[in-house]
């Protein structure tokens, strides 16, 4: 069988070929979302049931990026990203021809499972391919550009598929974008050798660990039907916390081939770029809610009218993603992040003086402008500097690492400003829509979503170390640290 070795690479058809799977990550993450009333019509669900089709996809994903990173680097980037792209291909081809409700939200669980498997890969294969330079800016450039992309087309395809071909079309969307991404990977990306294949898996801590992630994701998303004091929400959070602490105690006391690698959290950029990636996360997913609500609930306009209103959020992420490529040769990561924090969080701050009476041109376009610009000014650079010190045979891992930071950071988001959001509305009088409510809901939940966002750019200033010769002395020292206290490949 034809196998390439590490000097077979070609650089553009990688990055081509991870744009493209990201991409797909990031359009499958909402691009259903529209599609929830017609689901529910035309399968049965129940008002709440319905939900499940989202949930499903978020526990897999959520619960099993730790796990897929590390799959990655024991089997090979390469072969689990095909793998994970050929299961993500036939879930999302089944699920567009389910007649239960069963057997979509299998399919998309099935869908996370895949997802969990190929996003840390694409990741870990970007960070290897491109280790450092201006090569490396524009690459995380483009990453950024197409995560974000991804996400804001999504509710336009969604919408446009919806109410024009049918909610089964945004499940089989998925199919042919798949099939792209494995041919791309299949000639683009190189053949890596899997490492540690020699020391003995740690089972016990991927089921903690994987246990641990399902039982936290499972808690925060289950909020919307439980509500945060509920036995379920408490019994599934307790659960998590008492899990992942044994997760931790096995990662710390295991000769084995150690899930994660706690050593990697003394790097000041990981423990940095990971914590300021959850808030920008949170902060961006609930931006995504409250905007569609706000466009359809208030505005008053449909599905695909709606998603079309997303395409300037869309290309505003491109610019600022091609704009940070620009800057990146002249400024610090470190500084970006802080400014494009602060303009994301302008933005959210506009976005909070929406009003009842408001239209797209007054109220929606200028603020998705400037939020978009700032979030595509700071995507690529926290994917950057979280991978920045970490050897190659971890590059999964802290690729999982960062995606599951932005999974739960999305699902704390949507749960906690949700809730806050719905608690200012107060919800119908009469059985009858209070407009004036549900736009001071969702105002607030814009104002706190740039609270969170002041947050990420404290973190920014004050954790991550700044590009000077002393903060490359403490760098080093911490890499020195680093390598010492690995012990999961002597």
């Amino acid at each position: 069988m034809f196998r390439k070795d590490e000097t077979a690479a070609r650089p553009g058809l990688t990055l081509a070929a991870v744009g493209v799977v990201q991409f797909l990550v990031s359009l499958d993450l909402s691009v259903v979302n529209l599609g929830l009333p017609e689901i529910a019509s035309g399968l049965g669900f129940g008002g709440v049931d319905v939900t499940w089709v989202i949930h499903a996809y978020a526990l897999a994903f959520g619960g099993l990026l730790l796990l897929g990173g590390k799959l990655a680097d024991r089997h090979g980037r390469r072969r689990v990203l095909l793998g994970g792209l050929g299961l993500f291909a036939l879930a999302s081809l089944l699920g567009g021809f389910a007649q239960e409700q069963g057997q979509l939200i299998a399919a998309r669980a099935a869908q996370g499972i895949g997802a969990a498997a190929l996003a840390p890969a694409a990741l870990a294969i970007l960070t290897v391919s491109f280790p450092r330079g201006r090569a490396r800016a524009r690459a995380f450039g483009v990453w950024s550009a197409m995560n974000a992309a991804g996400g804001a087309l999504g509710v336009l395809v969604g919408g446009v598929l919806t109410e024009y071909a049918g909610w089964r079309w945004v499940m089989w969307v998925n199919v042919p974008m798949a099939a792209l991404a494995v041919a791309l990977a299949w000639w683009g990306v190189a053949a890596d050798r899997p490492v540690a294949r020699h020391a003995r898996p740690d089972v016990l801590g991927a089921v903690l660990g994987t246990a641990g992630m399902t039982a936290l994701v499972y808690g925060i998303v289950g909020t919307d039907q439980h509500g945060w004091t509920s036995p379920v929400t408490l019994g599934s959070l307790v659960a998590a916390s008492v899990l992942l602490v044994a997760f931790v105690l096995v990662q710390r006391a295991t000769t084995r081939d150690v899930v994660l690698p706690l050593a990697l959290f003394r790097l000041r950029t990981v423990s940095g770029a990971n914590a300021y990636n959850l808030l920008l996360g949170a902060a961006m997913a609930s931006a995504f809610y409250f905007m569609s609500l706000y466009l359809q609930d208030v505005l008053g306009h449909g599905p695909a009218l709606a998603g079309l209103m997303f395409l300037p959020f869309a290309l505003g992420v491109v610019a600022g993603s091609f704009l940070a490529i620009r800057l990146g040769s002249r400024m610090p990561a470190r500084s970006l992040l802080i400014w494009g924090g602060l303009l994301t969080a302008a933005g959210f701050a506009w976005f909070g003086r929406i009003g009842a009476d408001g239209t797209f041109l007054a109220d929606v376009l200028g603020p998705s402008l400037v939020t978009s610009i700032g979030f595509g000014l700071c995507l690529g650079p926290v994917v950057a500097t979280a991978t920045v010190g970490v050897e190659e045979r971890h590059s999964g891992v802290a690729s999982g690492v960062l995606n599951t930071s932005r999974q739960l950071g999305a699902s704390l988001g949507l749960a906690a400003l949700g809730t806050a959001a719905a608690a200012r509305a107060g919800g119908s009088t009469n059985g009858s829509i209070d407009v004036e409510a549900l736009t001071g809901g969702y105002a607030l939940g814009f104002t706190l979503g740039a609270v969170l966002l002041g947050v990420a750019v404290l973190v920014a200033a004050l954790v991550l170390p700044r590009p000077t010769g002393r903060t490359t002395s403490r760098s080093t020292t911490s890499r020195k640290e680093y390598h010492h206290r690995d012990r999961s490949n002597p």
